[in-house]
């Protein structure tokens, strides 16, 4: 081997080992294998609807490399981002050689038109979202708000007296649903979740996930991506 490559195998080695220190987190995913293009456009989906990520493919969970067979690996994922995403994505793969085998590393970008679906096991297209080391279905709230965002103009609006309620009771006493926020203000689920949808184009508000549950909270004073 010459001293060229193998400072090239040196600098590999350092750099997917401090990614994989990093362990999964909500922009980086461990995979043992690719079997499953549709599978794997479930994890293209979520890092695309949130502020993108990427996959480190020939690592298992515990972040033990065990190796790829590059060519066949690619093939799958672009597969995966071009038929089983809608529309279709783009990503980069780059092979990276490690201990003497490959590991490929797969950036998935932010997605310019969201959300970008993925079939679940029974085939149904959903809008998949990521959550810490997880991928989760995104609420049909969140799907609502994404296809408002493609679909409107940046509009003024006239803020109603039951929005005012939610924005000062998130501020004073936490995050709510959709079903707390129209207990509280005494409106029909449409007319709160047309208010949600509203405040959440305008940057006022977004949404989170906890423990199986979406929660509608104030948006970050500088608004990234994954905000709604």
């Amino acid at each position: 081997m010459g001293e060229s490559q193998q400072l090239r195998e040196l600098k590999s080695r350092h750099y997917i080992q401090d990614l994989i220190e990093e362990g999964e987190h909500e922009h980086q995913d461990f995979k043992f294998q690719i079997s499953d293009a549709r599978k794997i456009a479930r994890s293209i989906s979520a890092f695309a609807n949130n502020s993108g990520g990427h996959l480190l493919v020939g690592v298992k969970d515990n972040g033990r490399i065990a190796g790829v067979r590059s060519d066949e690996e690619i093939y799958m994922i672009e597969q995966a981002a071009q038929m089983y995403c809608r529309p279709p994505q783009k990503v980069q793969c780059t092979v990276y050689r490690v201990e003497g085998k490959s590991v490929l590393k797969v950036d998935i970008a932010p997605a310019d038109t969201l959300p970008v679906m993925a079939q679940d096991d029974d085939c149904r297209w959903c809008a998949y979202y990521r959550v810490a080391d997880e991928n989760v279905v995104a609420s049909a709230l969140h799907v609502k708000i994404w296809k408002h965002r493609n679909a409107a103009s940046p509009t003024v609006f006239t803020m109603t007296d039951s929005e005012r309620t939610l924005i000062a009771h998130i501020e004073n006493e936490g995050d709510v649903t959709l079903h707390d926020y129209s207990r509280l203000a005494h409106i029909t689920r449409a007319t709160a979740e047309q208010s949600v949808i509203n405040l959440c184009a305008a940057g006022i508000l977004t949404l989170r996930y906890h423990a199986g549950e979406c929660y509608i909270t104030s948006a970050p004073s500088e608004p990234s991506h994954s905000s709604l």
